[in-house]
């Protein structure tokens, strides 16, 4: 078992991979705009869940297809995160979407527990993260009858 003492009040637990998330949006498809917001959101994970660099794995990167100027990936390189494998893609391109937004998710070598992580989403982009509980029920056909019926027995008491 591995401990890191700096990511936890528990110097027990165990070293895990944990995914932190995050978002932003821009006002427009420009390539210091688009860094200087990849940046601002970085440095906010960073900071609300203490995450030192040499912990993260890796990072993944998505914008919305109307954002070409530049790589968000880059504003991480700038912050110094040169060791991290980063990867950048262009999110689904779903009607109504949220646009001109910048997504990320980092996977970060931490002892914390899941609901110990904070998810920071900026600017528009908070719109994307609705309280958990307002999230509707995994429709029936999607999953097997007894765990149907479990959710639904969970639901009305």
């Amino acid at each position: 078992m591995y401990t890191n003492g700096n990511n936890s009040n528990d110097g027990n637990r165990m070293m895990v991979c944990r995914g932190v998330r995050g978002a932003i949006t821009v006002n427009n498809n420009d390539a210091e705009e688009i860094l200087s917001a990849t940046r601002e959101l970085l440095q906010a994970i960073v900071n609300a869940n203490n995450v030192h660099v040499d912990d993260i794995a890796s990072v993944y990167f998505t914008t919305t297809t109307d954002l070409t100027a530049t790589y968000p990936a880059l504003a991480a390189r700038q912050l110094g995160w040169v060791d991290a494998a980063l990867m950048c893609g262009h999110e689904m391109d779903v009607p109504g979407s949220l646009p001109r937004c910048i997504r990320v998710m980092i996977h970060w070598n931490t002892t914390r527990a899941p609901k110990e992580i904070a998810h920071i989403y900026m600017r528009e982009a908070r719109s994307l993260r609705p309280d958990r509980k307002d999230l509707p029920p995994v429709r029936p056909p999607q999953i097997n009858a007894m765990e149907a019926m479990i959710r639904v027995l969970e639901h009305s008491l």
